[in-house]
């Protein structure tokens, strides 16, 4: 069994997940450990403007300012994910997770200008139990490469799948031609 950490790394999923949520789905891995993990979908942006829900954070987030499907755990909690401009200028109710990446608590004060280089609010979250992951990853459901801060705050996330893939150095790169429906090829 795979025991890769994932942590602040991105799962990014195989043409092996043919539908559902996670068909081409781009996770950035908040947390891994033996009891299981946890991330976020970074590439499913949804119709609602955050200012629609949290209205005093709309100025927060970046483009697009809509809220994100997180994934299929506690879809109607927002999580807020966010990536501080300098670790002198931590806002309050911070929670760092990997590097300069942290969870920015909804229920406090929006963090002053400055402190944040950039915000995403997601509607849930994707979890997995103890092995579970490990067990996706070993049948090929998966793949996992290192995220850079600009997928977590991309403009144009639903090109995300194919942008990360190409940027791989090895046959990963081919997968991003990968037809989204193969009867066509």
């Amino acid at each position: 069994m795979s025991t890769v950490d994932v942590r602040g790394r991105l799962l990014v999923a195989t043409p092996a997940i043919e539908g559902g949520l996670f068909y081409r789905s781009v996770v950035y891995m908040l947390d891994h450990d033996d009891e299981g993990a946890v991330g976020v979908i970074v590439n499913r942006p949804l119709d609602s403007g955050v200012d629609e829900v949290l209205p005093e954070w709309g100025d927060a987030v970046n483009a697009p300012g809509c809220l994100f499907s997180g994934g299929p755990v506690s879809t109607d909690a927002a999580l807020a994910v966010g990536v501080i401009g300098t670790a002198s200028l931590v806002p309050s109710g911070w929670r760092p997770t990997y590097g300069r990446v942290g969870l920015v608590d909804l229920t406090g004060p929006v963090p002053p200008q400055g402190t944040l280089q950039g915000l995403r609010v997601f509607a849930g979250y994707a979890g997995w139990g103890p092995g579970q992951l490990e067990e996706e990853l070993d049948e090929g459901s998966w793949v996992v490469v290192d995220a850079e801060e600009r997928d977590l705050l991309s403009a144009t996330p639903e090109l995300l799948w194919s942008s990360v893939l190409r940027r791989q150095d090895d046959d990963l790169r081919l997968m991003s031609t990968y037809p989204e429906d193969p009867t066509f090829n």
